[in-house]
Formats: C-alpha cells, sequence, structure tokens
C-alpha cells in the first residue's frame, strides 16, 4: 500500500529558521572553533531559507595556521 506524502514547505522553512537550529548550529561551529585553537571566531546569521553558522580565522596567525596546516578542515573532521 502506497501513502502519498506532502511535506509542508512552509513548517519546514520555520524549523530551518528557529532560534533552536540557530542554537544547534551554532554549538556545533564553537566546538569547531574550540578544535581549531585560538584565533577563530564563529558567526551566525538568518538567511532567507535557512541558519548559518561558520568559524573563520579572525588574526593572522589563525590565518596562517589555517593556510599552513588546513586547520579548519582537519577541526571540521576531528
Amino acid at each position: 500500500m502506497i501513502k502519498k506524502f506532502e511535506l509542508n514547505r512552509a513548517g519546514v522553512k520555520e524549523l530551518l529558521q528557529s532560534p533552536q537550529m540557530m542554537a544547534i548550529c551554532e554549538q556545533y561551529a564553537k566546538q569547531v572553533a574550540g578544535r581549531a585553537g585560538d584565533g577563530y571566531e564563529v558567526t551566525t546569521y538568518t538567511g532567507p531559507s535557512r541558519v548559518n553558522a561558520s568559524v573563520h580565522a579572525a588574526t593572522k596567525e589563525a590565518m596562517k595556521d589555517t593556510y599552513t596546516n588546513n586547520t579548519l578542515v582537519k577541526a571540521l573532521h576531528g
């Protein structure tokens, strides 16, 4: 027996833009920044379809470290 499934797009959009989803993304980004070390910062914002969190090198030392050692990629997978 096959049942049709209809996705509630407005509900999904609401979920993806919710404060709870922002907290989840921010928590994970902070874990990645912590594994990367000093000089890395987390930025979060709500886009047109979902929340976003990113980690970036904020100091010259961190920029050099991530360029030389691929630190952010290693922190993401570690």
